[in-house]
């Protein structure tokens, strides 16, 4: 305690051990020894204006001006404001306001007074024996970076001055450097950095989430903005590095970092970030052989017959929806946002369970866009999808209902488990299933059928997750499966306005168009998505073979024409398939 004692009992408080680590005035830390002086006999806490009073003689209220020296002490990290028990930092408050307040030494300045020095101890510079010994490192100067970040914004817990950090930050920057220099074994990051020929914003990116998997949580370091902050000294600097965040980005690009997006209260995106599988076993286990221990979903769908993995290459923000169908799908994807889970589990609505738990049917007229708005939902929640086609299933498991009913949902349950995903499940065609139940005793076939709805709606009762059933007709489905779906969307025939849409996004964006070419004079002609889509391919062929291939008007028309007036349509069906 030699450093504490020097100081509290010198007349020449210049000549103390510990005044060039104060960075402050001498008029400052006379007032630092005053509060020290009182604090080792047991004083805690010192009244604001009992120290300038007793400090400084001044005739009158004087003694105020001598208020600024206090805040800057506080500001330094020295001193802490105390109010009704509580620790505030000088963001909370103006000089003035502090007058009638009690401050106490700070941990800083405690363990400057007992160490004598805050300068970080490092032990002897020696090389990284393994990867491990360097990530700590890594992990040490990412937390000051952090800590820095936070210091800068003003809402620093620690009392720490920014100065103070960066100087730790340097220090360790060079004795990581130096130990790079010294070590003959290569570390796997810094050949994967020299690899991949990182900046060193993007090396900081990596070690950051690097550093939350280690630590095994979902901390701070995942989110979006944190990251910038992390690599960023200014607001130009933020604006300037989101592009190494942002889609097409080395990072994402080369399949390095992916990202789950997640609705906030306000109606905004927050994105967070992680490492791709394959590369994050390649950090952890670098001599092991590559090992996938995550069985890839597609490949082991392969394997199997019942389902069919879907790869989605739209959003729904790529699909023309009805207004009602977008805000009913908008409700099911904030089930992610961490805020609106607390406010389920708190009322009882939703467990431990964070993923999102919905049954839905989506109905309306063939080709108006049920399969492709499932397809886009899974990408749009980053997940990977499995269909399974309802019509083929009496045809497939004829005599032995019960047991392969039910397979269907174990199947999934093993591919999902297997692969460690949570995919969406899309049972195309399931009018089979939902239609209303026989009554009576009936033939065999009817006793099958029902025999076959009651697994069907067991399984519905125990599902987790998101399950999507696509028909045709609402007005078929049995009630006991009505009340067991969440949400039931409906999918109508596209007025003008989404039809001009779809002519818009479904035309070939590299193929040749005559001058007065007018998508509305196509669009006044009633077709849904997929007679569209069924129409621009058909035409698409008949161009092809010309020897000047320029699409016109006439040429869809006469597609149109054929399309309208096919029997199928006559019949009540349409040509087009579901998108």
């Amino acid at each position: 305690m030699k450093h504490l004692i020097n100081f509290i009992t010198t007349t020449h408080i210049s000549k103390t051990t510990i005044y060039n680590d104060l960075k402050c005035t001498q008029e400052e830390a006379i007032i630092l020894q005053y509060v020290c002086q009182r604090f080792v006999k047991g004083l805690e806490e010192s009244a604001v204006i009992d120290i300038i009073q007793e400090c400084f003689e001044s005739d009158e209220y004087q003694y105020l001006n001598h208020l600024v020296r206090v805040k800057n002490l506080i500001d330094l990290g020295w001193l802490v404001q105390v109010s009704f028990g509580q620790v505030k930092t000088s963001q909370d408050f103006i000089k003035l306001e502090i007058l009638n307040t009690s401050v106490a030494p700070s941990i800083s300045l405690l363990r400057l007074l007992e160490e004598g020095s805050l300068e970080i101890s490092l032990p002897e510079i020696k090389p990284y024996t393994d990867h491990l010994e360097y990530l700590q490192d890594q992990f040490d100067s990412i937390e000051l970076l952090h800590k820095i970040s936070i210091s800068q914004q003003g809402f620093a817990e620690t009392s720490l001055s920014v100065g103070r950090l960066q100087n730790k930050l340097s220090l360790l920057n060079k004795r990581i450097k130096a130990r790079l220099e010294m070590t003959d074994e290569p570390i796997v990051v810094e050949e994967f950095f020299s690899e991949k020929k990182f900046d060193d914003r993007e090396q900081k990116i990596f070690l950051a989430l690097l550093k939350e998997e280690y630590s095994g949580g979902e901390g701070q370091l995942r989110d979006m903005n944190t990251l910038i902050e992390l690599i960023s000294i200014d607001e130009y600097d933020k604006i300037r590095n989101r592009s190494l965040l942002e889609d097409g980005s080395k990072l994402l690009s080369d399949n390095i970092l992916d990202y789950e997006e997640i609705l906030n209260m306000f109606g905004g995106i927050s994105r967070s970030f992680y490492l791709q599988e394959d590369i994050l076993q390649k950090i952890i286990h670098p001599n092991k052989k590559k090992k996938v221990t995550k069985l890839k979903l597609d490949k082991l769908v392969e394997e199997q017959e019942i389902f069919e993995y879907l790869s989605p290459t739209t959003s729904l923000d790529d699909v023309v929806l009805h207004p009602s169908t977008k805000k009913l799908l908008d409700t099911v994807v904030r089930q992610v946002d961490k805020d609106v889970f607390a406010k389920l589990k708190a009322w009882g609505i939703k467990d431990k369970r964070k993923g999102i738990d919905a049954r839905i049917i989506f109905y309306g007229s063939p080709g108006t866009g049920k399969t492709m708005t499932a397809v886009s939902l899974a990408k749009t929640l980053k997940r990977p999808i499995l269909s399974f086609d309802c019509s083929k299933i009496l045809s497939m498991y004829v005599g032995e209902s019960e047991k392969n009913v039910r397979k269907i949902f174990d199947d999934f349950k093993i591919l999902s488990k297997k692969a460690k995903v949570d995919p969406i499940l899309l049972l195309n065609e399931a009018d089979q299933f939902l239609s209303a139940r026989s009554e009576g005793t009936g033939s065999s076939a009817d006793k099958m059928h029902n025999q076959m709805q009651n697994i069907f709606l067991e399984q519905i009762e125990k599902f987790e997750g998101i399950l999507i059933a696509t028909t045709n007709l609402l007005d078929n489905i049995d009630k006991a499966f009505s009340r067991r779906f969440n949400y039931k969307i409906e999918f109508k025939k596209p007025d003008f306005k989404q039809r001009v849409r779809l002519w818009h996004f479904m035309l070939l964006e590299k193929a040749s168009y005559e001058e007065s070419f007018d998508v509305e004079e196509l669009a006044k002609h009633e077709l849904t998505g997929g007679q569209i889509d069924l129409i621009v391919r058909n035409t698409a062929y008949k161009v092809a073979i010309r020897e000047e291939s320029v699409f016109t008007v006439q040429d869809f028309l006469e597609e149109i024409e054929k399309e309208l007036g096919s029997s199928f349509e006559n019949d009540g069906k349409s040509m087009g398939f579901k998108i």
